[in-house]
Formats: structure tokens, sequence, C-alpha cells
């Protein structure tokens, strides 16, 4: 197996949230959405349960909507035709009848429908695609040169080859498993090690975007990254706090088949880290190697900062 590299691109699982953040921050501080903006002012046709739900409640996962990747239905969708996606409108639709888990607002309840119906909102204001604005107002501000939303199941080459591992049984490729386009804005983006960093640098110091703007997103409540990051974990509007015993960064986790993610940086953008591991690993399908995972994501954090 040839040696990971820089420059090999790898599924950002639920980090894609974080540039779902990044592209509803610019338009806030284009004065297209705010953060009170409402689902049923920019996407009628969703249900009218959901109407009075914010931008700023999607971000921070107090929507209570369901998450729609829990859904029975959609699971067997997905098995049913794991390579080609629907468009991305219907993933919400899965739980489109259900009831709110809570009144918006009052709790936290992390819900991957969150990110599908910020990516729905910024096309809908931009009269674009999702797609589109990631490029204009993510990609190209921050200088991202291989980082992608893709729709199928095909990863840009050179990538990270992903694995299922479970002795004594071989490991398996799940590199290309099914269609980014199942997760979409939460969690389809792919991206090399050196995008990730940099994406993550200049999101977390707010490089692109108002200052009054970041100041909006780093209004933290109790939460945590899913699956859970280093130290004491609180969330903010598309961004994590997690303060740990060498100093606070921001950023985020992520995990999908073959694949578990965490990227943050300090405030200033000037120390981060990133950690991927081309295999899935998680507080339920391993719990003694995430706790040792976890324990590697803090030394990660205390080597970043060590020359802060």
């Amino acid at each position: 197996t040839a040696p990971i590299t820089l420059s090999d691109t790898m599924r950002m699982a639920s980090v894609a949230k974080a540039y779902s953040g990044a592209a509803a921050a610019a338009l806030v501080g284009d004065g297209k959405l705010t953060f009170d903006t409402t689902i049923g002012a920019v996407l009628p046709d969703q249900p009218s349960t959901w109407s009075k739900i914010t931008l700023a409640q999607l971000m921070q996962h107090t929507s209570g909507i369901a998450d729609f990747s829990a859904n029975k239905n959609f699971q067997a969708a997905v098995q049913a035709s794991p390579d080609v996606a629907p468009p991305p409108a219907q993933l919400v639709s899965y739980v489109a009848a259900d009831p709110l888990l809570f009144t918006p607002g009052t709790k936290y309840k992390y819900s991957n429908t969150d990110n599908i119906l910020i990516g729905l909102m910024v096309a809908a204001v931009t009269n674009s695609t999702y797609e589109a604005q990631l490029s204009s107002l993510v990609y190209l501000p921050m200088n991202l040169t291989r980082t992608s939303l893709p729709s199928g199941v095909a990863m840009p080459t050179p990538y990270v080859h992903a694995y299922v591992v479970d002795p004594p049984d071989a490991p398996e490729d799940v590199s290309e498993p099914f269609a980014a386009g199942w997760a979409w804005a939460s969690g389809g983006i792919v991206a090399t090690p050196t995008d990730a960093n940099t994406f993550v640098r200049r999101y977390v110091s707010g490089a692109t975007i108002p200052a009054s703007v970041s100041k909006q997103q780093f209004k933290f409540r109790a939460g945590h990254s899913e699956p859970i990051g280093p130290g004491k974990n609180s969330v903010g509007l598309s961004v994590f706090r997690y303060e740990t015993k060498c100093g606070t960064v921001y950023g985020h986790t992520g995990n999908t088949a073959g694949f578990t993610q965490f990227v943050a940086s300090d405030r200033a953008g000037k120390h981060s880290v990133v950690v991927s591991v081309n295999a899935q690993i998680t507080p339920n399908s391993n719990p003694k190697l995430f706790v040792d995972l976890r324990t590697i994501y803090e030394l990660g954090v205390c080597a970043a900062l060590a020359t802060a």
C-alpha cells in the first residue's frame, strides 16, 4: 500500500458541516442571509412545523428536526441505490412528516438534516446551486484547490484508500462505497490534508468574512461533535470548541465508512491540527480504540499549540 501524502483526497465526512457553515456565514456577510433568517422565509415548500426555525438553530443543531440518516427508509434507499443519490431536497423528505424532537432553540441534538437545509437555503437565496456557491464563497476565497463536493461514488485521484478492518478477515477497501450525494452538505465534501488544514485556519479565524459575523458564530453552548472531539466540547454556529489541557482550539470532527476526521485551529488561524484515519472509529464500533484516538487528537492539539 502506498503511503498517504498531503495531496491525496479523502472523505471529510461531517467536517463538511463546517463548509456549509462557511458558505452560510459568507452570505450573512454579504447581506443575503441573517442568522435569524427562517426556513419558511427561504424554503416555503418545507414542512410548516419547520417554518420558524432559524439559520442559527440549524447551524447549532438546536432545530429539533429529526436526523434523516437514522431513518430506516433512507437507509433502505441507500442500500437499493448506493451509486446514485437523489436530488438533495429529497433527503429531508425522509423526516418531513416527523414531529419536532423539541421546541427549536431549547436543546442541542446533532442532526444531519440541519446541514442539508443549510445547503438548500444557500442555493435558494443565491438562485444557484450549493456546489457553485461552495466554489465562489469558500474554495476560491480560501484558495482551496483540491476540495470538492462530488455527487457520485468516484473519488478525485490520487486519493486515500479507506478500509473496514475486522480481523481475522483481510481489510476491505471501502473507498467508494456510496455516492457522496447521499450525504451532500452534511458529509459529502472531499479534500486533501493540505486543503483541510488551510480551510480550518481560515474558517476559524474568520479570514474571509466580516469580524462581526465570525463573532456571532463563536457563541457556545453545551454540546459535542459527532464523534466527540478532544477535551471539553461545546457548540457554536457550525463550529465546535475543544478545551484541552494544552489550550483551546475550534473545528469539527467527522466519521463515515472508512474515514474518521478531526480538524481544528486556534482562533487566530496560526496553529492547526488535522488528524485523519482511513478507517471508521467510533465510540460504538470500537470504544477502547476510540479512547486512544481522542488521546491522539489531544496530542495533536498540544503539538499544534506548542509554539503558540
